[in-house]
């Protein structure tokens, strides 16, 4: 068994979470926990006012990655504007695609759904789940912009609504 190489994360930087988006790693701290000694990342996700702590070995394994690169952010940006792919398969297996997508952490994959579930006034109802999926994966879309930008989040949603109209235009 190989050792990972212990990603270099440092305390007050943003980082990705595939699971739970954006966050701040507050601190680096050791921990016993089970006997074993641990050096933990804090990771502090303020809007959803919750902590993690992350085994700073696994970071990398789990995919815990740093911000996206503002190239990356034009890319995303961009997948926004192409048209929407909607498979024909069932609903529960689209959403299953969908959920794994956003868990990804994957700033294309999220993009992908954000652009795939978004509807414009005139086209029909979004269900419920279609609706919490799609204000997932905006939000998670938004909050990296944000953070990547280092503009506010309001700003930043603003910037994403903007692309999704203008491709319905």
């Amino acid at each position: 068994m190989t050792k990972t190489k212990k990603p270099e994360f440092r305390p007050n930087e943003f980082v990705v979470y595939p699971a739970h988006g954006v966050g701040r790693i507050i601190s680096i701290e050791e921990q016993e926990i089970a006997g074993l000694h641990l050096e933990l990342f804090v990771i502090s996700f303020e809007k959803d006012k919750m902590t993690l702590r992350v085994p700073t070995h696994k970071a990398s394994e789990i995919g815990m990655r740093s911000l996206s690169s503002p190239d990356m952010i034009t890319k995303a940006l961009d997948t926004l504007k192409g048209k929407a792919r909607v498979k024909r398969a069932m609903w529960s297996r689209r959403a299953q695609e969908y959920e794994q997508k956003i868990n990804s952490g994957d700033l294309l994959s999220i993009a992908e759904v954000v652009r795939d579930l978004h509807r414009t006034d005139d086209q029909r109802e979004q269900s419920y789940s279609e609706r919490q999926l799609y204000e997932a994966a905006l939000e998670r879309l938004t909050r990296e912009v944000a953070a990547v930008s280092s503009i506010d989040e309001k700003i930043a949603q603003k910037t994403v609504d903007d692309v999704l109209t203008s491709r319905a235009a």
